[in-house]
């Protein structure tokens, strides 16, 4: 291991490396590409960062002049891009690295600058560093070594063919890393295609998922999933929890329910921009937020510190998201627990889950308040405030809260204060209160009546209950048991309750028509035969009499063979002398004799073409000639037009107007317009006046075709 990474560890706490990192650190490994598969939370980020150092390092213990980057760090998130960056700066900032990020989400402008500044490593998500290669911003000649952090959730996100672009602009003497909580045929693929002779390292601890992890399946009402989330929130009182949901607006729900409630809460999901899913992490990392409600964008590789809870406010869709979800808990040696919120329906999804994700969740409900407020007196006679003395600076302050309040007035106050800065638990009902019912307490002594009418009559226990505790006017709870019969139905009433039913009856035995009531000496045998069929009761129907006497059918013998399909359009027996009517004629084989191409008939030749008219066609149309106008005079019978039309005559114009001056025709041809040269042959002289958008005189003018000319604009 480089100096510079070894005291770089020492600074960061660093006693021992887990099992990831000193596999990948052997000796032996130096120089081969690795596929590395181990558990989440297991220090995968400083693992890499080991393997790479003598690759880009070689015999140096610091890095010379930045200029093309030496490596390539490729995550299939943002946020899991930066972490990276900040995890790999303080592990080579004693050797001089130079970092750069190419993330979506952040102004290329200043990506293209930093990378052409110079940087030895290059953390990036997939879409990003495809578009920089395209663009020519980044160049990738003197690449020596990279990395593919989750691989399986890039193939996942669909990242698969940015992948291949990438690995296949690189140098092929790179050396190539790939880390994966799983390795799915996708990965192994991949491998095999861009990877040689790769060593797969595989960690012991990946035998046993989350050891370090407490699952627990809390049972909860369909309408307490939220109120259940804050009574486990406040029954842990985590440094820093998670709260996972499935969608955007379950995120943007539970954030305003939280808030509310006073928790110090950010939330985290694909429709925030990069900045504002930057400064909520930031947020709980620099304290100054406790609560953080994400999808599963952050479901991979986020490290929050102190995060030792996570909630399932939502079911993950399979195993390998509630492996992902819970790993942020439970991080290098830490204990954390992973709460799955279980409403009645969802009981079957969540086991089936657990049960492929290979782990063992203890059944539970939720905290109710009584729990969480015992959590909390814990929580506050075990603070050590109590076991420390008083200082010079609180003497003056508790000398006189001693004179001037009692014991108990002291007490009941740091109490309410207590509380003030909690928020209160929510009242829970039960888990189950939707599915099991009490059990029903004995009927006790009782008498039972009988009413007509049964199956027969169409009666039904829905029909008569209502009817009996109306006319008697009695409760559902005085009423036992019904029970319907073909002809009759029994019912069983409480026998404090016989004499103000009868009284209130009044000697009636008739509940309503069809209905008669009569009480029985003694609990009445009751047939549990089933129902009869339907056609058990059928019988002979008034309307249509009697049904008629079919006979017994005959056998299948009795009819004689079945006719073959080829009989079935013939109606008939087939003989020689029918053919099918589906049957095609018969056409003679064609001859194998050779042609004698001289034998052959002449060709046919066809008919020249008429040149005159078509038969049948029309012949030409000749205009007729205008018959002159012959003025029709009265006759001598009086018949004929009185009024004789007289000649047009200019009406005069306004007295004091200017006679119109047309426009002077001097030396232009009769038409106004200047004579052009004569059009080409076979073209029209006339301009076809084409309708234009800007013109608008012309639109949707049904005249504007053919040698329409513009209308004139009026005058101003």
């Amino acid at each position: 291991m480089k100096q510079a990474l070894a005291d770089a560890l020492q600074q960061r706490g660093y006693e021992t490396l887990t099992p990831v990192q000193e596999a990948v650190a052997n000796p032996d490994l130096v120089e081969r590409d690795l596929l590395v598969s181990a558990q989440t939370g297991s220090g995968k980020t400083v693992a890499f960062g080991l393997a790479l150092a003598p690759t880009l390092l070689r015999e140096d213990e610091t890095f010379g002049d930045a200029g093309a980057p030496l490596a390539l760090i490729i995550a299939p998130t943002r946020e899991l891009a930066l972490q990276v960056k900040r995890e790999l700066a303080w592990l080579y900032a004693g050797a001089g690295a130079f970092l750069a990020s190419c993330v979506g989400g952040m102004d290329m402008r200043d990506e293209r600058r930093a990378l052409a500044r110079g940087s030895h490593i290059v953390v990036a998500t997939p879409g990003r560093l495809r578009d920089h290669i395209m663009r020519g911003s980044i160049d990738l000649s003197e690449i020596r070594g990279v990395v593919l952090d989750e691989a399986d959730e890039m193939l996942d996100l669909g990242f698969s063919e940015d992948l291949e672009y990438i690995l296949g602009e690189c140098p092929e003497d790179r050396r190539t890393l790939m880390f994966s909580a799983t390795v799915p045929r996708g990965i192994a693929s991949l491998a095999q295609k861009y990877q040689k002779d790769a060593e797969r390292v595989t960690t012991v601890a990946e035998s046993k998922q989350h050891s370090d992890i407490e699952y627990r399946m809390m049972s909860v009402a369909p309408h307490d999933a939220e109120n259940a989330i804050i009574n486990v929130l406040r029954y842990y009182e985590a440094p820093n929890a998670i709260v996972f949901a499935n969608t955007r607006a379950m995120v943007a729900r539970l954030t305003t329910r939280l808030s509310n409630r006073g928790f110090p809460v950010v939330s985290l999901s694909g429709e925030l921009t990069q900045s504002e899913r930057t400064n909520a992490l930031q947020a709980m990392r620099d304290g100054r937020a406790r609560i953080c409600v994400a999808t599963d964008v952050a479901a991979r590789g986020i490290d929050l510190p102190g995060l030792d809870l996570v909630i399932h406010a939502e079911l993950p869709s399979n195993h390998e998201t509630l492996l992902h979800r819970s790993g942020r808990t439970g991080r290098a040696g830490r204990k954390g627990v992973s709460a799955l919120i279980v409403p009645p329906k969802a009981r079957s999804k969540a086991q089936r889950i657990l049960r492929f994700a290979k782990l063992t969740a203890e059944m539970c409900n939720a905290p109710s308040a009584e729990e969480v407020k015992e959590r909390d007196e814990a929580r506050m006679l075990a603070d050590p405030a109590w076991q420390e003395a008083v200082t010079e600076s609180e003497q003056s302050p508790v000398q006189k809260l001693t004179e001037q309040f009692s014991i108990e007035q002291i007490a009941a106050a740091y109490l309410r204060l207590y509380h003030q800065r909690h928020s209160p638990p929510e009242e829970l009902s039960a888990a189950d209160a939707g599915k099991a019912q009490k059990p029903r307490a004995a009927f006790g002594p009782s008498v039972w009546f009988s009413i007509t009418g049964g199956h027969a009559a169409g009666a039904e226990p829905r029909r008569y209950l209502p009817m009996i505790c109306k006319a008697g006017d009695l409760t559902k709870d005085d009423i036992g048991a019904i029970r319907v019969q073909q002809n009759e139905t029994y019912v069983e009433l409480k026998q404090e309750a016989v004499a103000g039913f009868l009284a209130n009856l009044d000697g009636k035995t008739e509940l309503e028509p069809g209905a008669v009531l009569s009480q029985l000496d003694k609990a009445p045998e009751i047939s549990h035969s089933p129902r009869p069929k339907f056609q058990d009761k059928r019988g002979d129907r008034p309307d249509r009499g009697p049904r008629p006497d079919r006979g017994d059918r005959k056998d299948r013998g009795d009819r004689g063979p079945r006719k073959e399909r080829s009989e079935w359009k013939d109606k008939g027996p087939r003989d020689d002398t029918r053919k099918p009517s589906h049957a095609k004629p018969e056409r003679p084989a064609p001859s194998s004799a050779p042609i004698d191409w001289n034998d052959a008939p002449e060709p046919r030749q066809k008919k020249p073409k008429s040149t005159g008219p078509k038969k049948g066609s029309a012949a030409p149309y000749k205009k007729k000639a205008d018959a002159p106008y012959k003025k029709r005079e009265k006759q001598a019978d009086g018949s004929g037009p009185d009024i004789v039309a007289e000649p047009y005559k200019k009406r005069a114009g306004k007295p004091g107007a200017k006679p119109y001056a047309g426009k002077s025709t001097a030396g232009k041809p009769s038409g106004g317009k200047p004579k052009g040269p004569p059009p080409p042959a076979g073209k029209s002289s006339s301009k076809k006046n084409k309708a234009r958008a800007s013109n608008t005189s012309q639109r949707f003018n049904p005249n504007a075709g053919g040698d329409a000319k513009p209308r004139r604009p009026k005058r101003p």
